[in-house]
């Protein structure tokens, strides 16, 4: 956890220089990260409003974080049962309270994980935001320390065990591609919403596939049934013509017995 809180602190402190950066007022970072406790949200709603684009940041904001509906089925009963527990509880949900939560197989046990990491995250996120406010009115070029890459260098760690799975690396490299190539075409903003374009790779044509793999095996399956079958009454008939000749001749030689005896 104690890396965990490191890397927060300096996500933080970058996300406050570049909002003054921008050119935003020192109270809009520090006011967004107390209500909003959202990184990934907070860092595209900034740009896109210093961009002239608020209705594009209310939407990409409510697409990144539709990802907590599903977190919230999820992690329900651990944050409690009372009303107060649930509204400051889902404040604090993050993707890590929960990653470290779920982690955790005793209720008793994740129920306090959760707490103790969605607090901890909490305050080094702000702490790190007013850090951030106050390097940034200082030093008033951020980009010189490097800040500006630090939060993208952090989704990329985060997302990197994902890209194991071959189908979320095609939609990852798809959706990063379309970005690109949109940014100098479109306004700020609405390259990252058209990234989800790469989800579209998911949509195969599978049916296409499992009727042709279905009549190759099956023609395999007839080649290779059809020689047995076809061979089988080959091999049969001289047995069964064998048959009379052995029979007879087992009695042929009886009457020779006989007629010596």
């Amino acid at each position: 956890m104690g890396a965990l809180a490191a890397a927060t602190l300096a996500v933080g402190a970058s996300f406050g220089a570049i909002t003054i950066a921008y050119g935003l007022p020192a109270w809009v970072p520090v006011v967004m990260s107390v209500l909003v406790f959202a990184g990934g949200s907070q860092f595209l709603a900034v740009g896109l409003f210093a961009a002239g684009n608020p209705l594009a940041a209310v939407l990409a904001g409510l697409l990144l974080n539709a990802r907590h509906l599903p977190f919230g089925l999820a992690i329900g009963d651990t944050i409690g049962t009372r009303w107060r527990d649930r509204l400051v509880g889902s404040h604090l949900m993050t993707d890590e309270t929960v990653a470290f939560a779920l982690a955790e197989r005793e209720p008793a046990q994740r129920r306090r994980v959760y707490w103790t990491v969605g607090v901890m995250l909490f305050v080094t996120w702000n702490t790190g935001v007013v850090l951030g406010v106050l390097l940034g009115g200082a030093t008033g070029d951020p980009d010189a320390f490097g800040l500006d890459a630090a939060f993208p260098a952090g989704l990329i760690a985060l997302i990197l065990p994902s890209l194991r799975d071959r189908d979320t690396r095609r939609v990852a490299l798809v959706g990063a591609a379309v970005a690109v190539l949109l940014t100098p075409v479109l306004p700020a903003g609405l390259p990252v919403l058209c990234a989800l374009l790469g989800l579209l790779v998911l949509l195969r044509p599978f049916s296409r596939r499992r009727p042709a793999s279905a009549s190759v095996s099956a023609s395999v399956s007839a080649s290779v049934s059809a020689p047995a079958s076809a061979s089988a009454p080959a091999h049969a008939a001289p047995v069964s013509a064998a048959a009379p000749a052995v029979s007879d001749s087992a009695a042929a030689t009886d009457e020779e017995e006989e007629a010596r005896c």
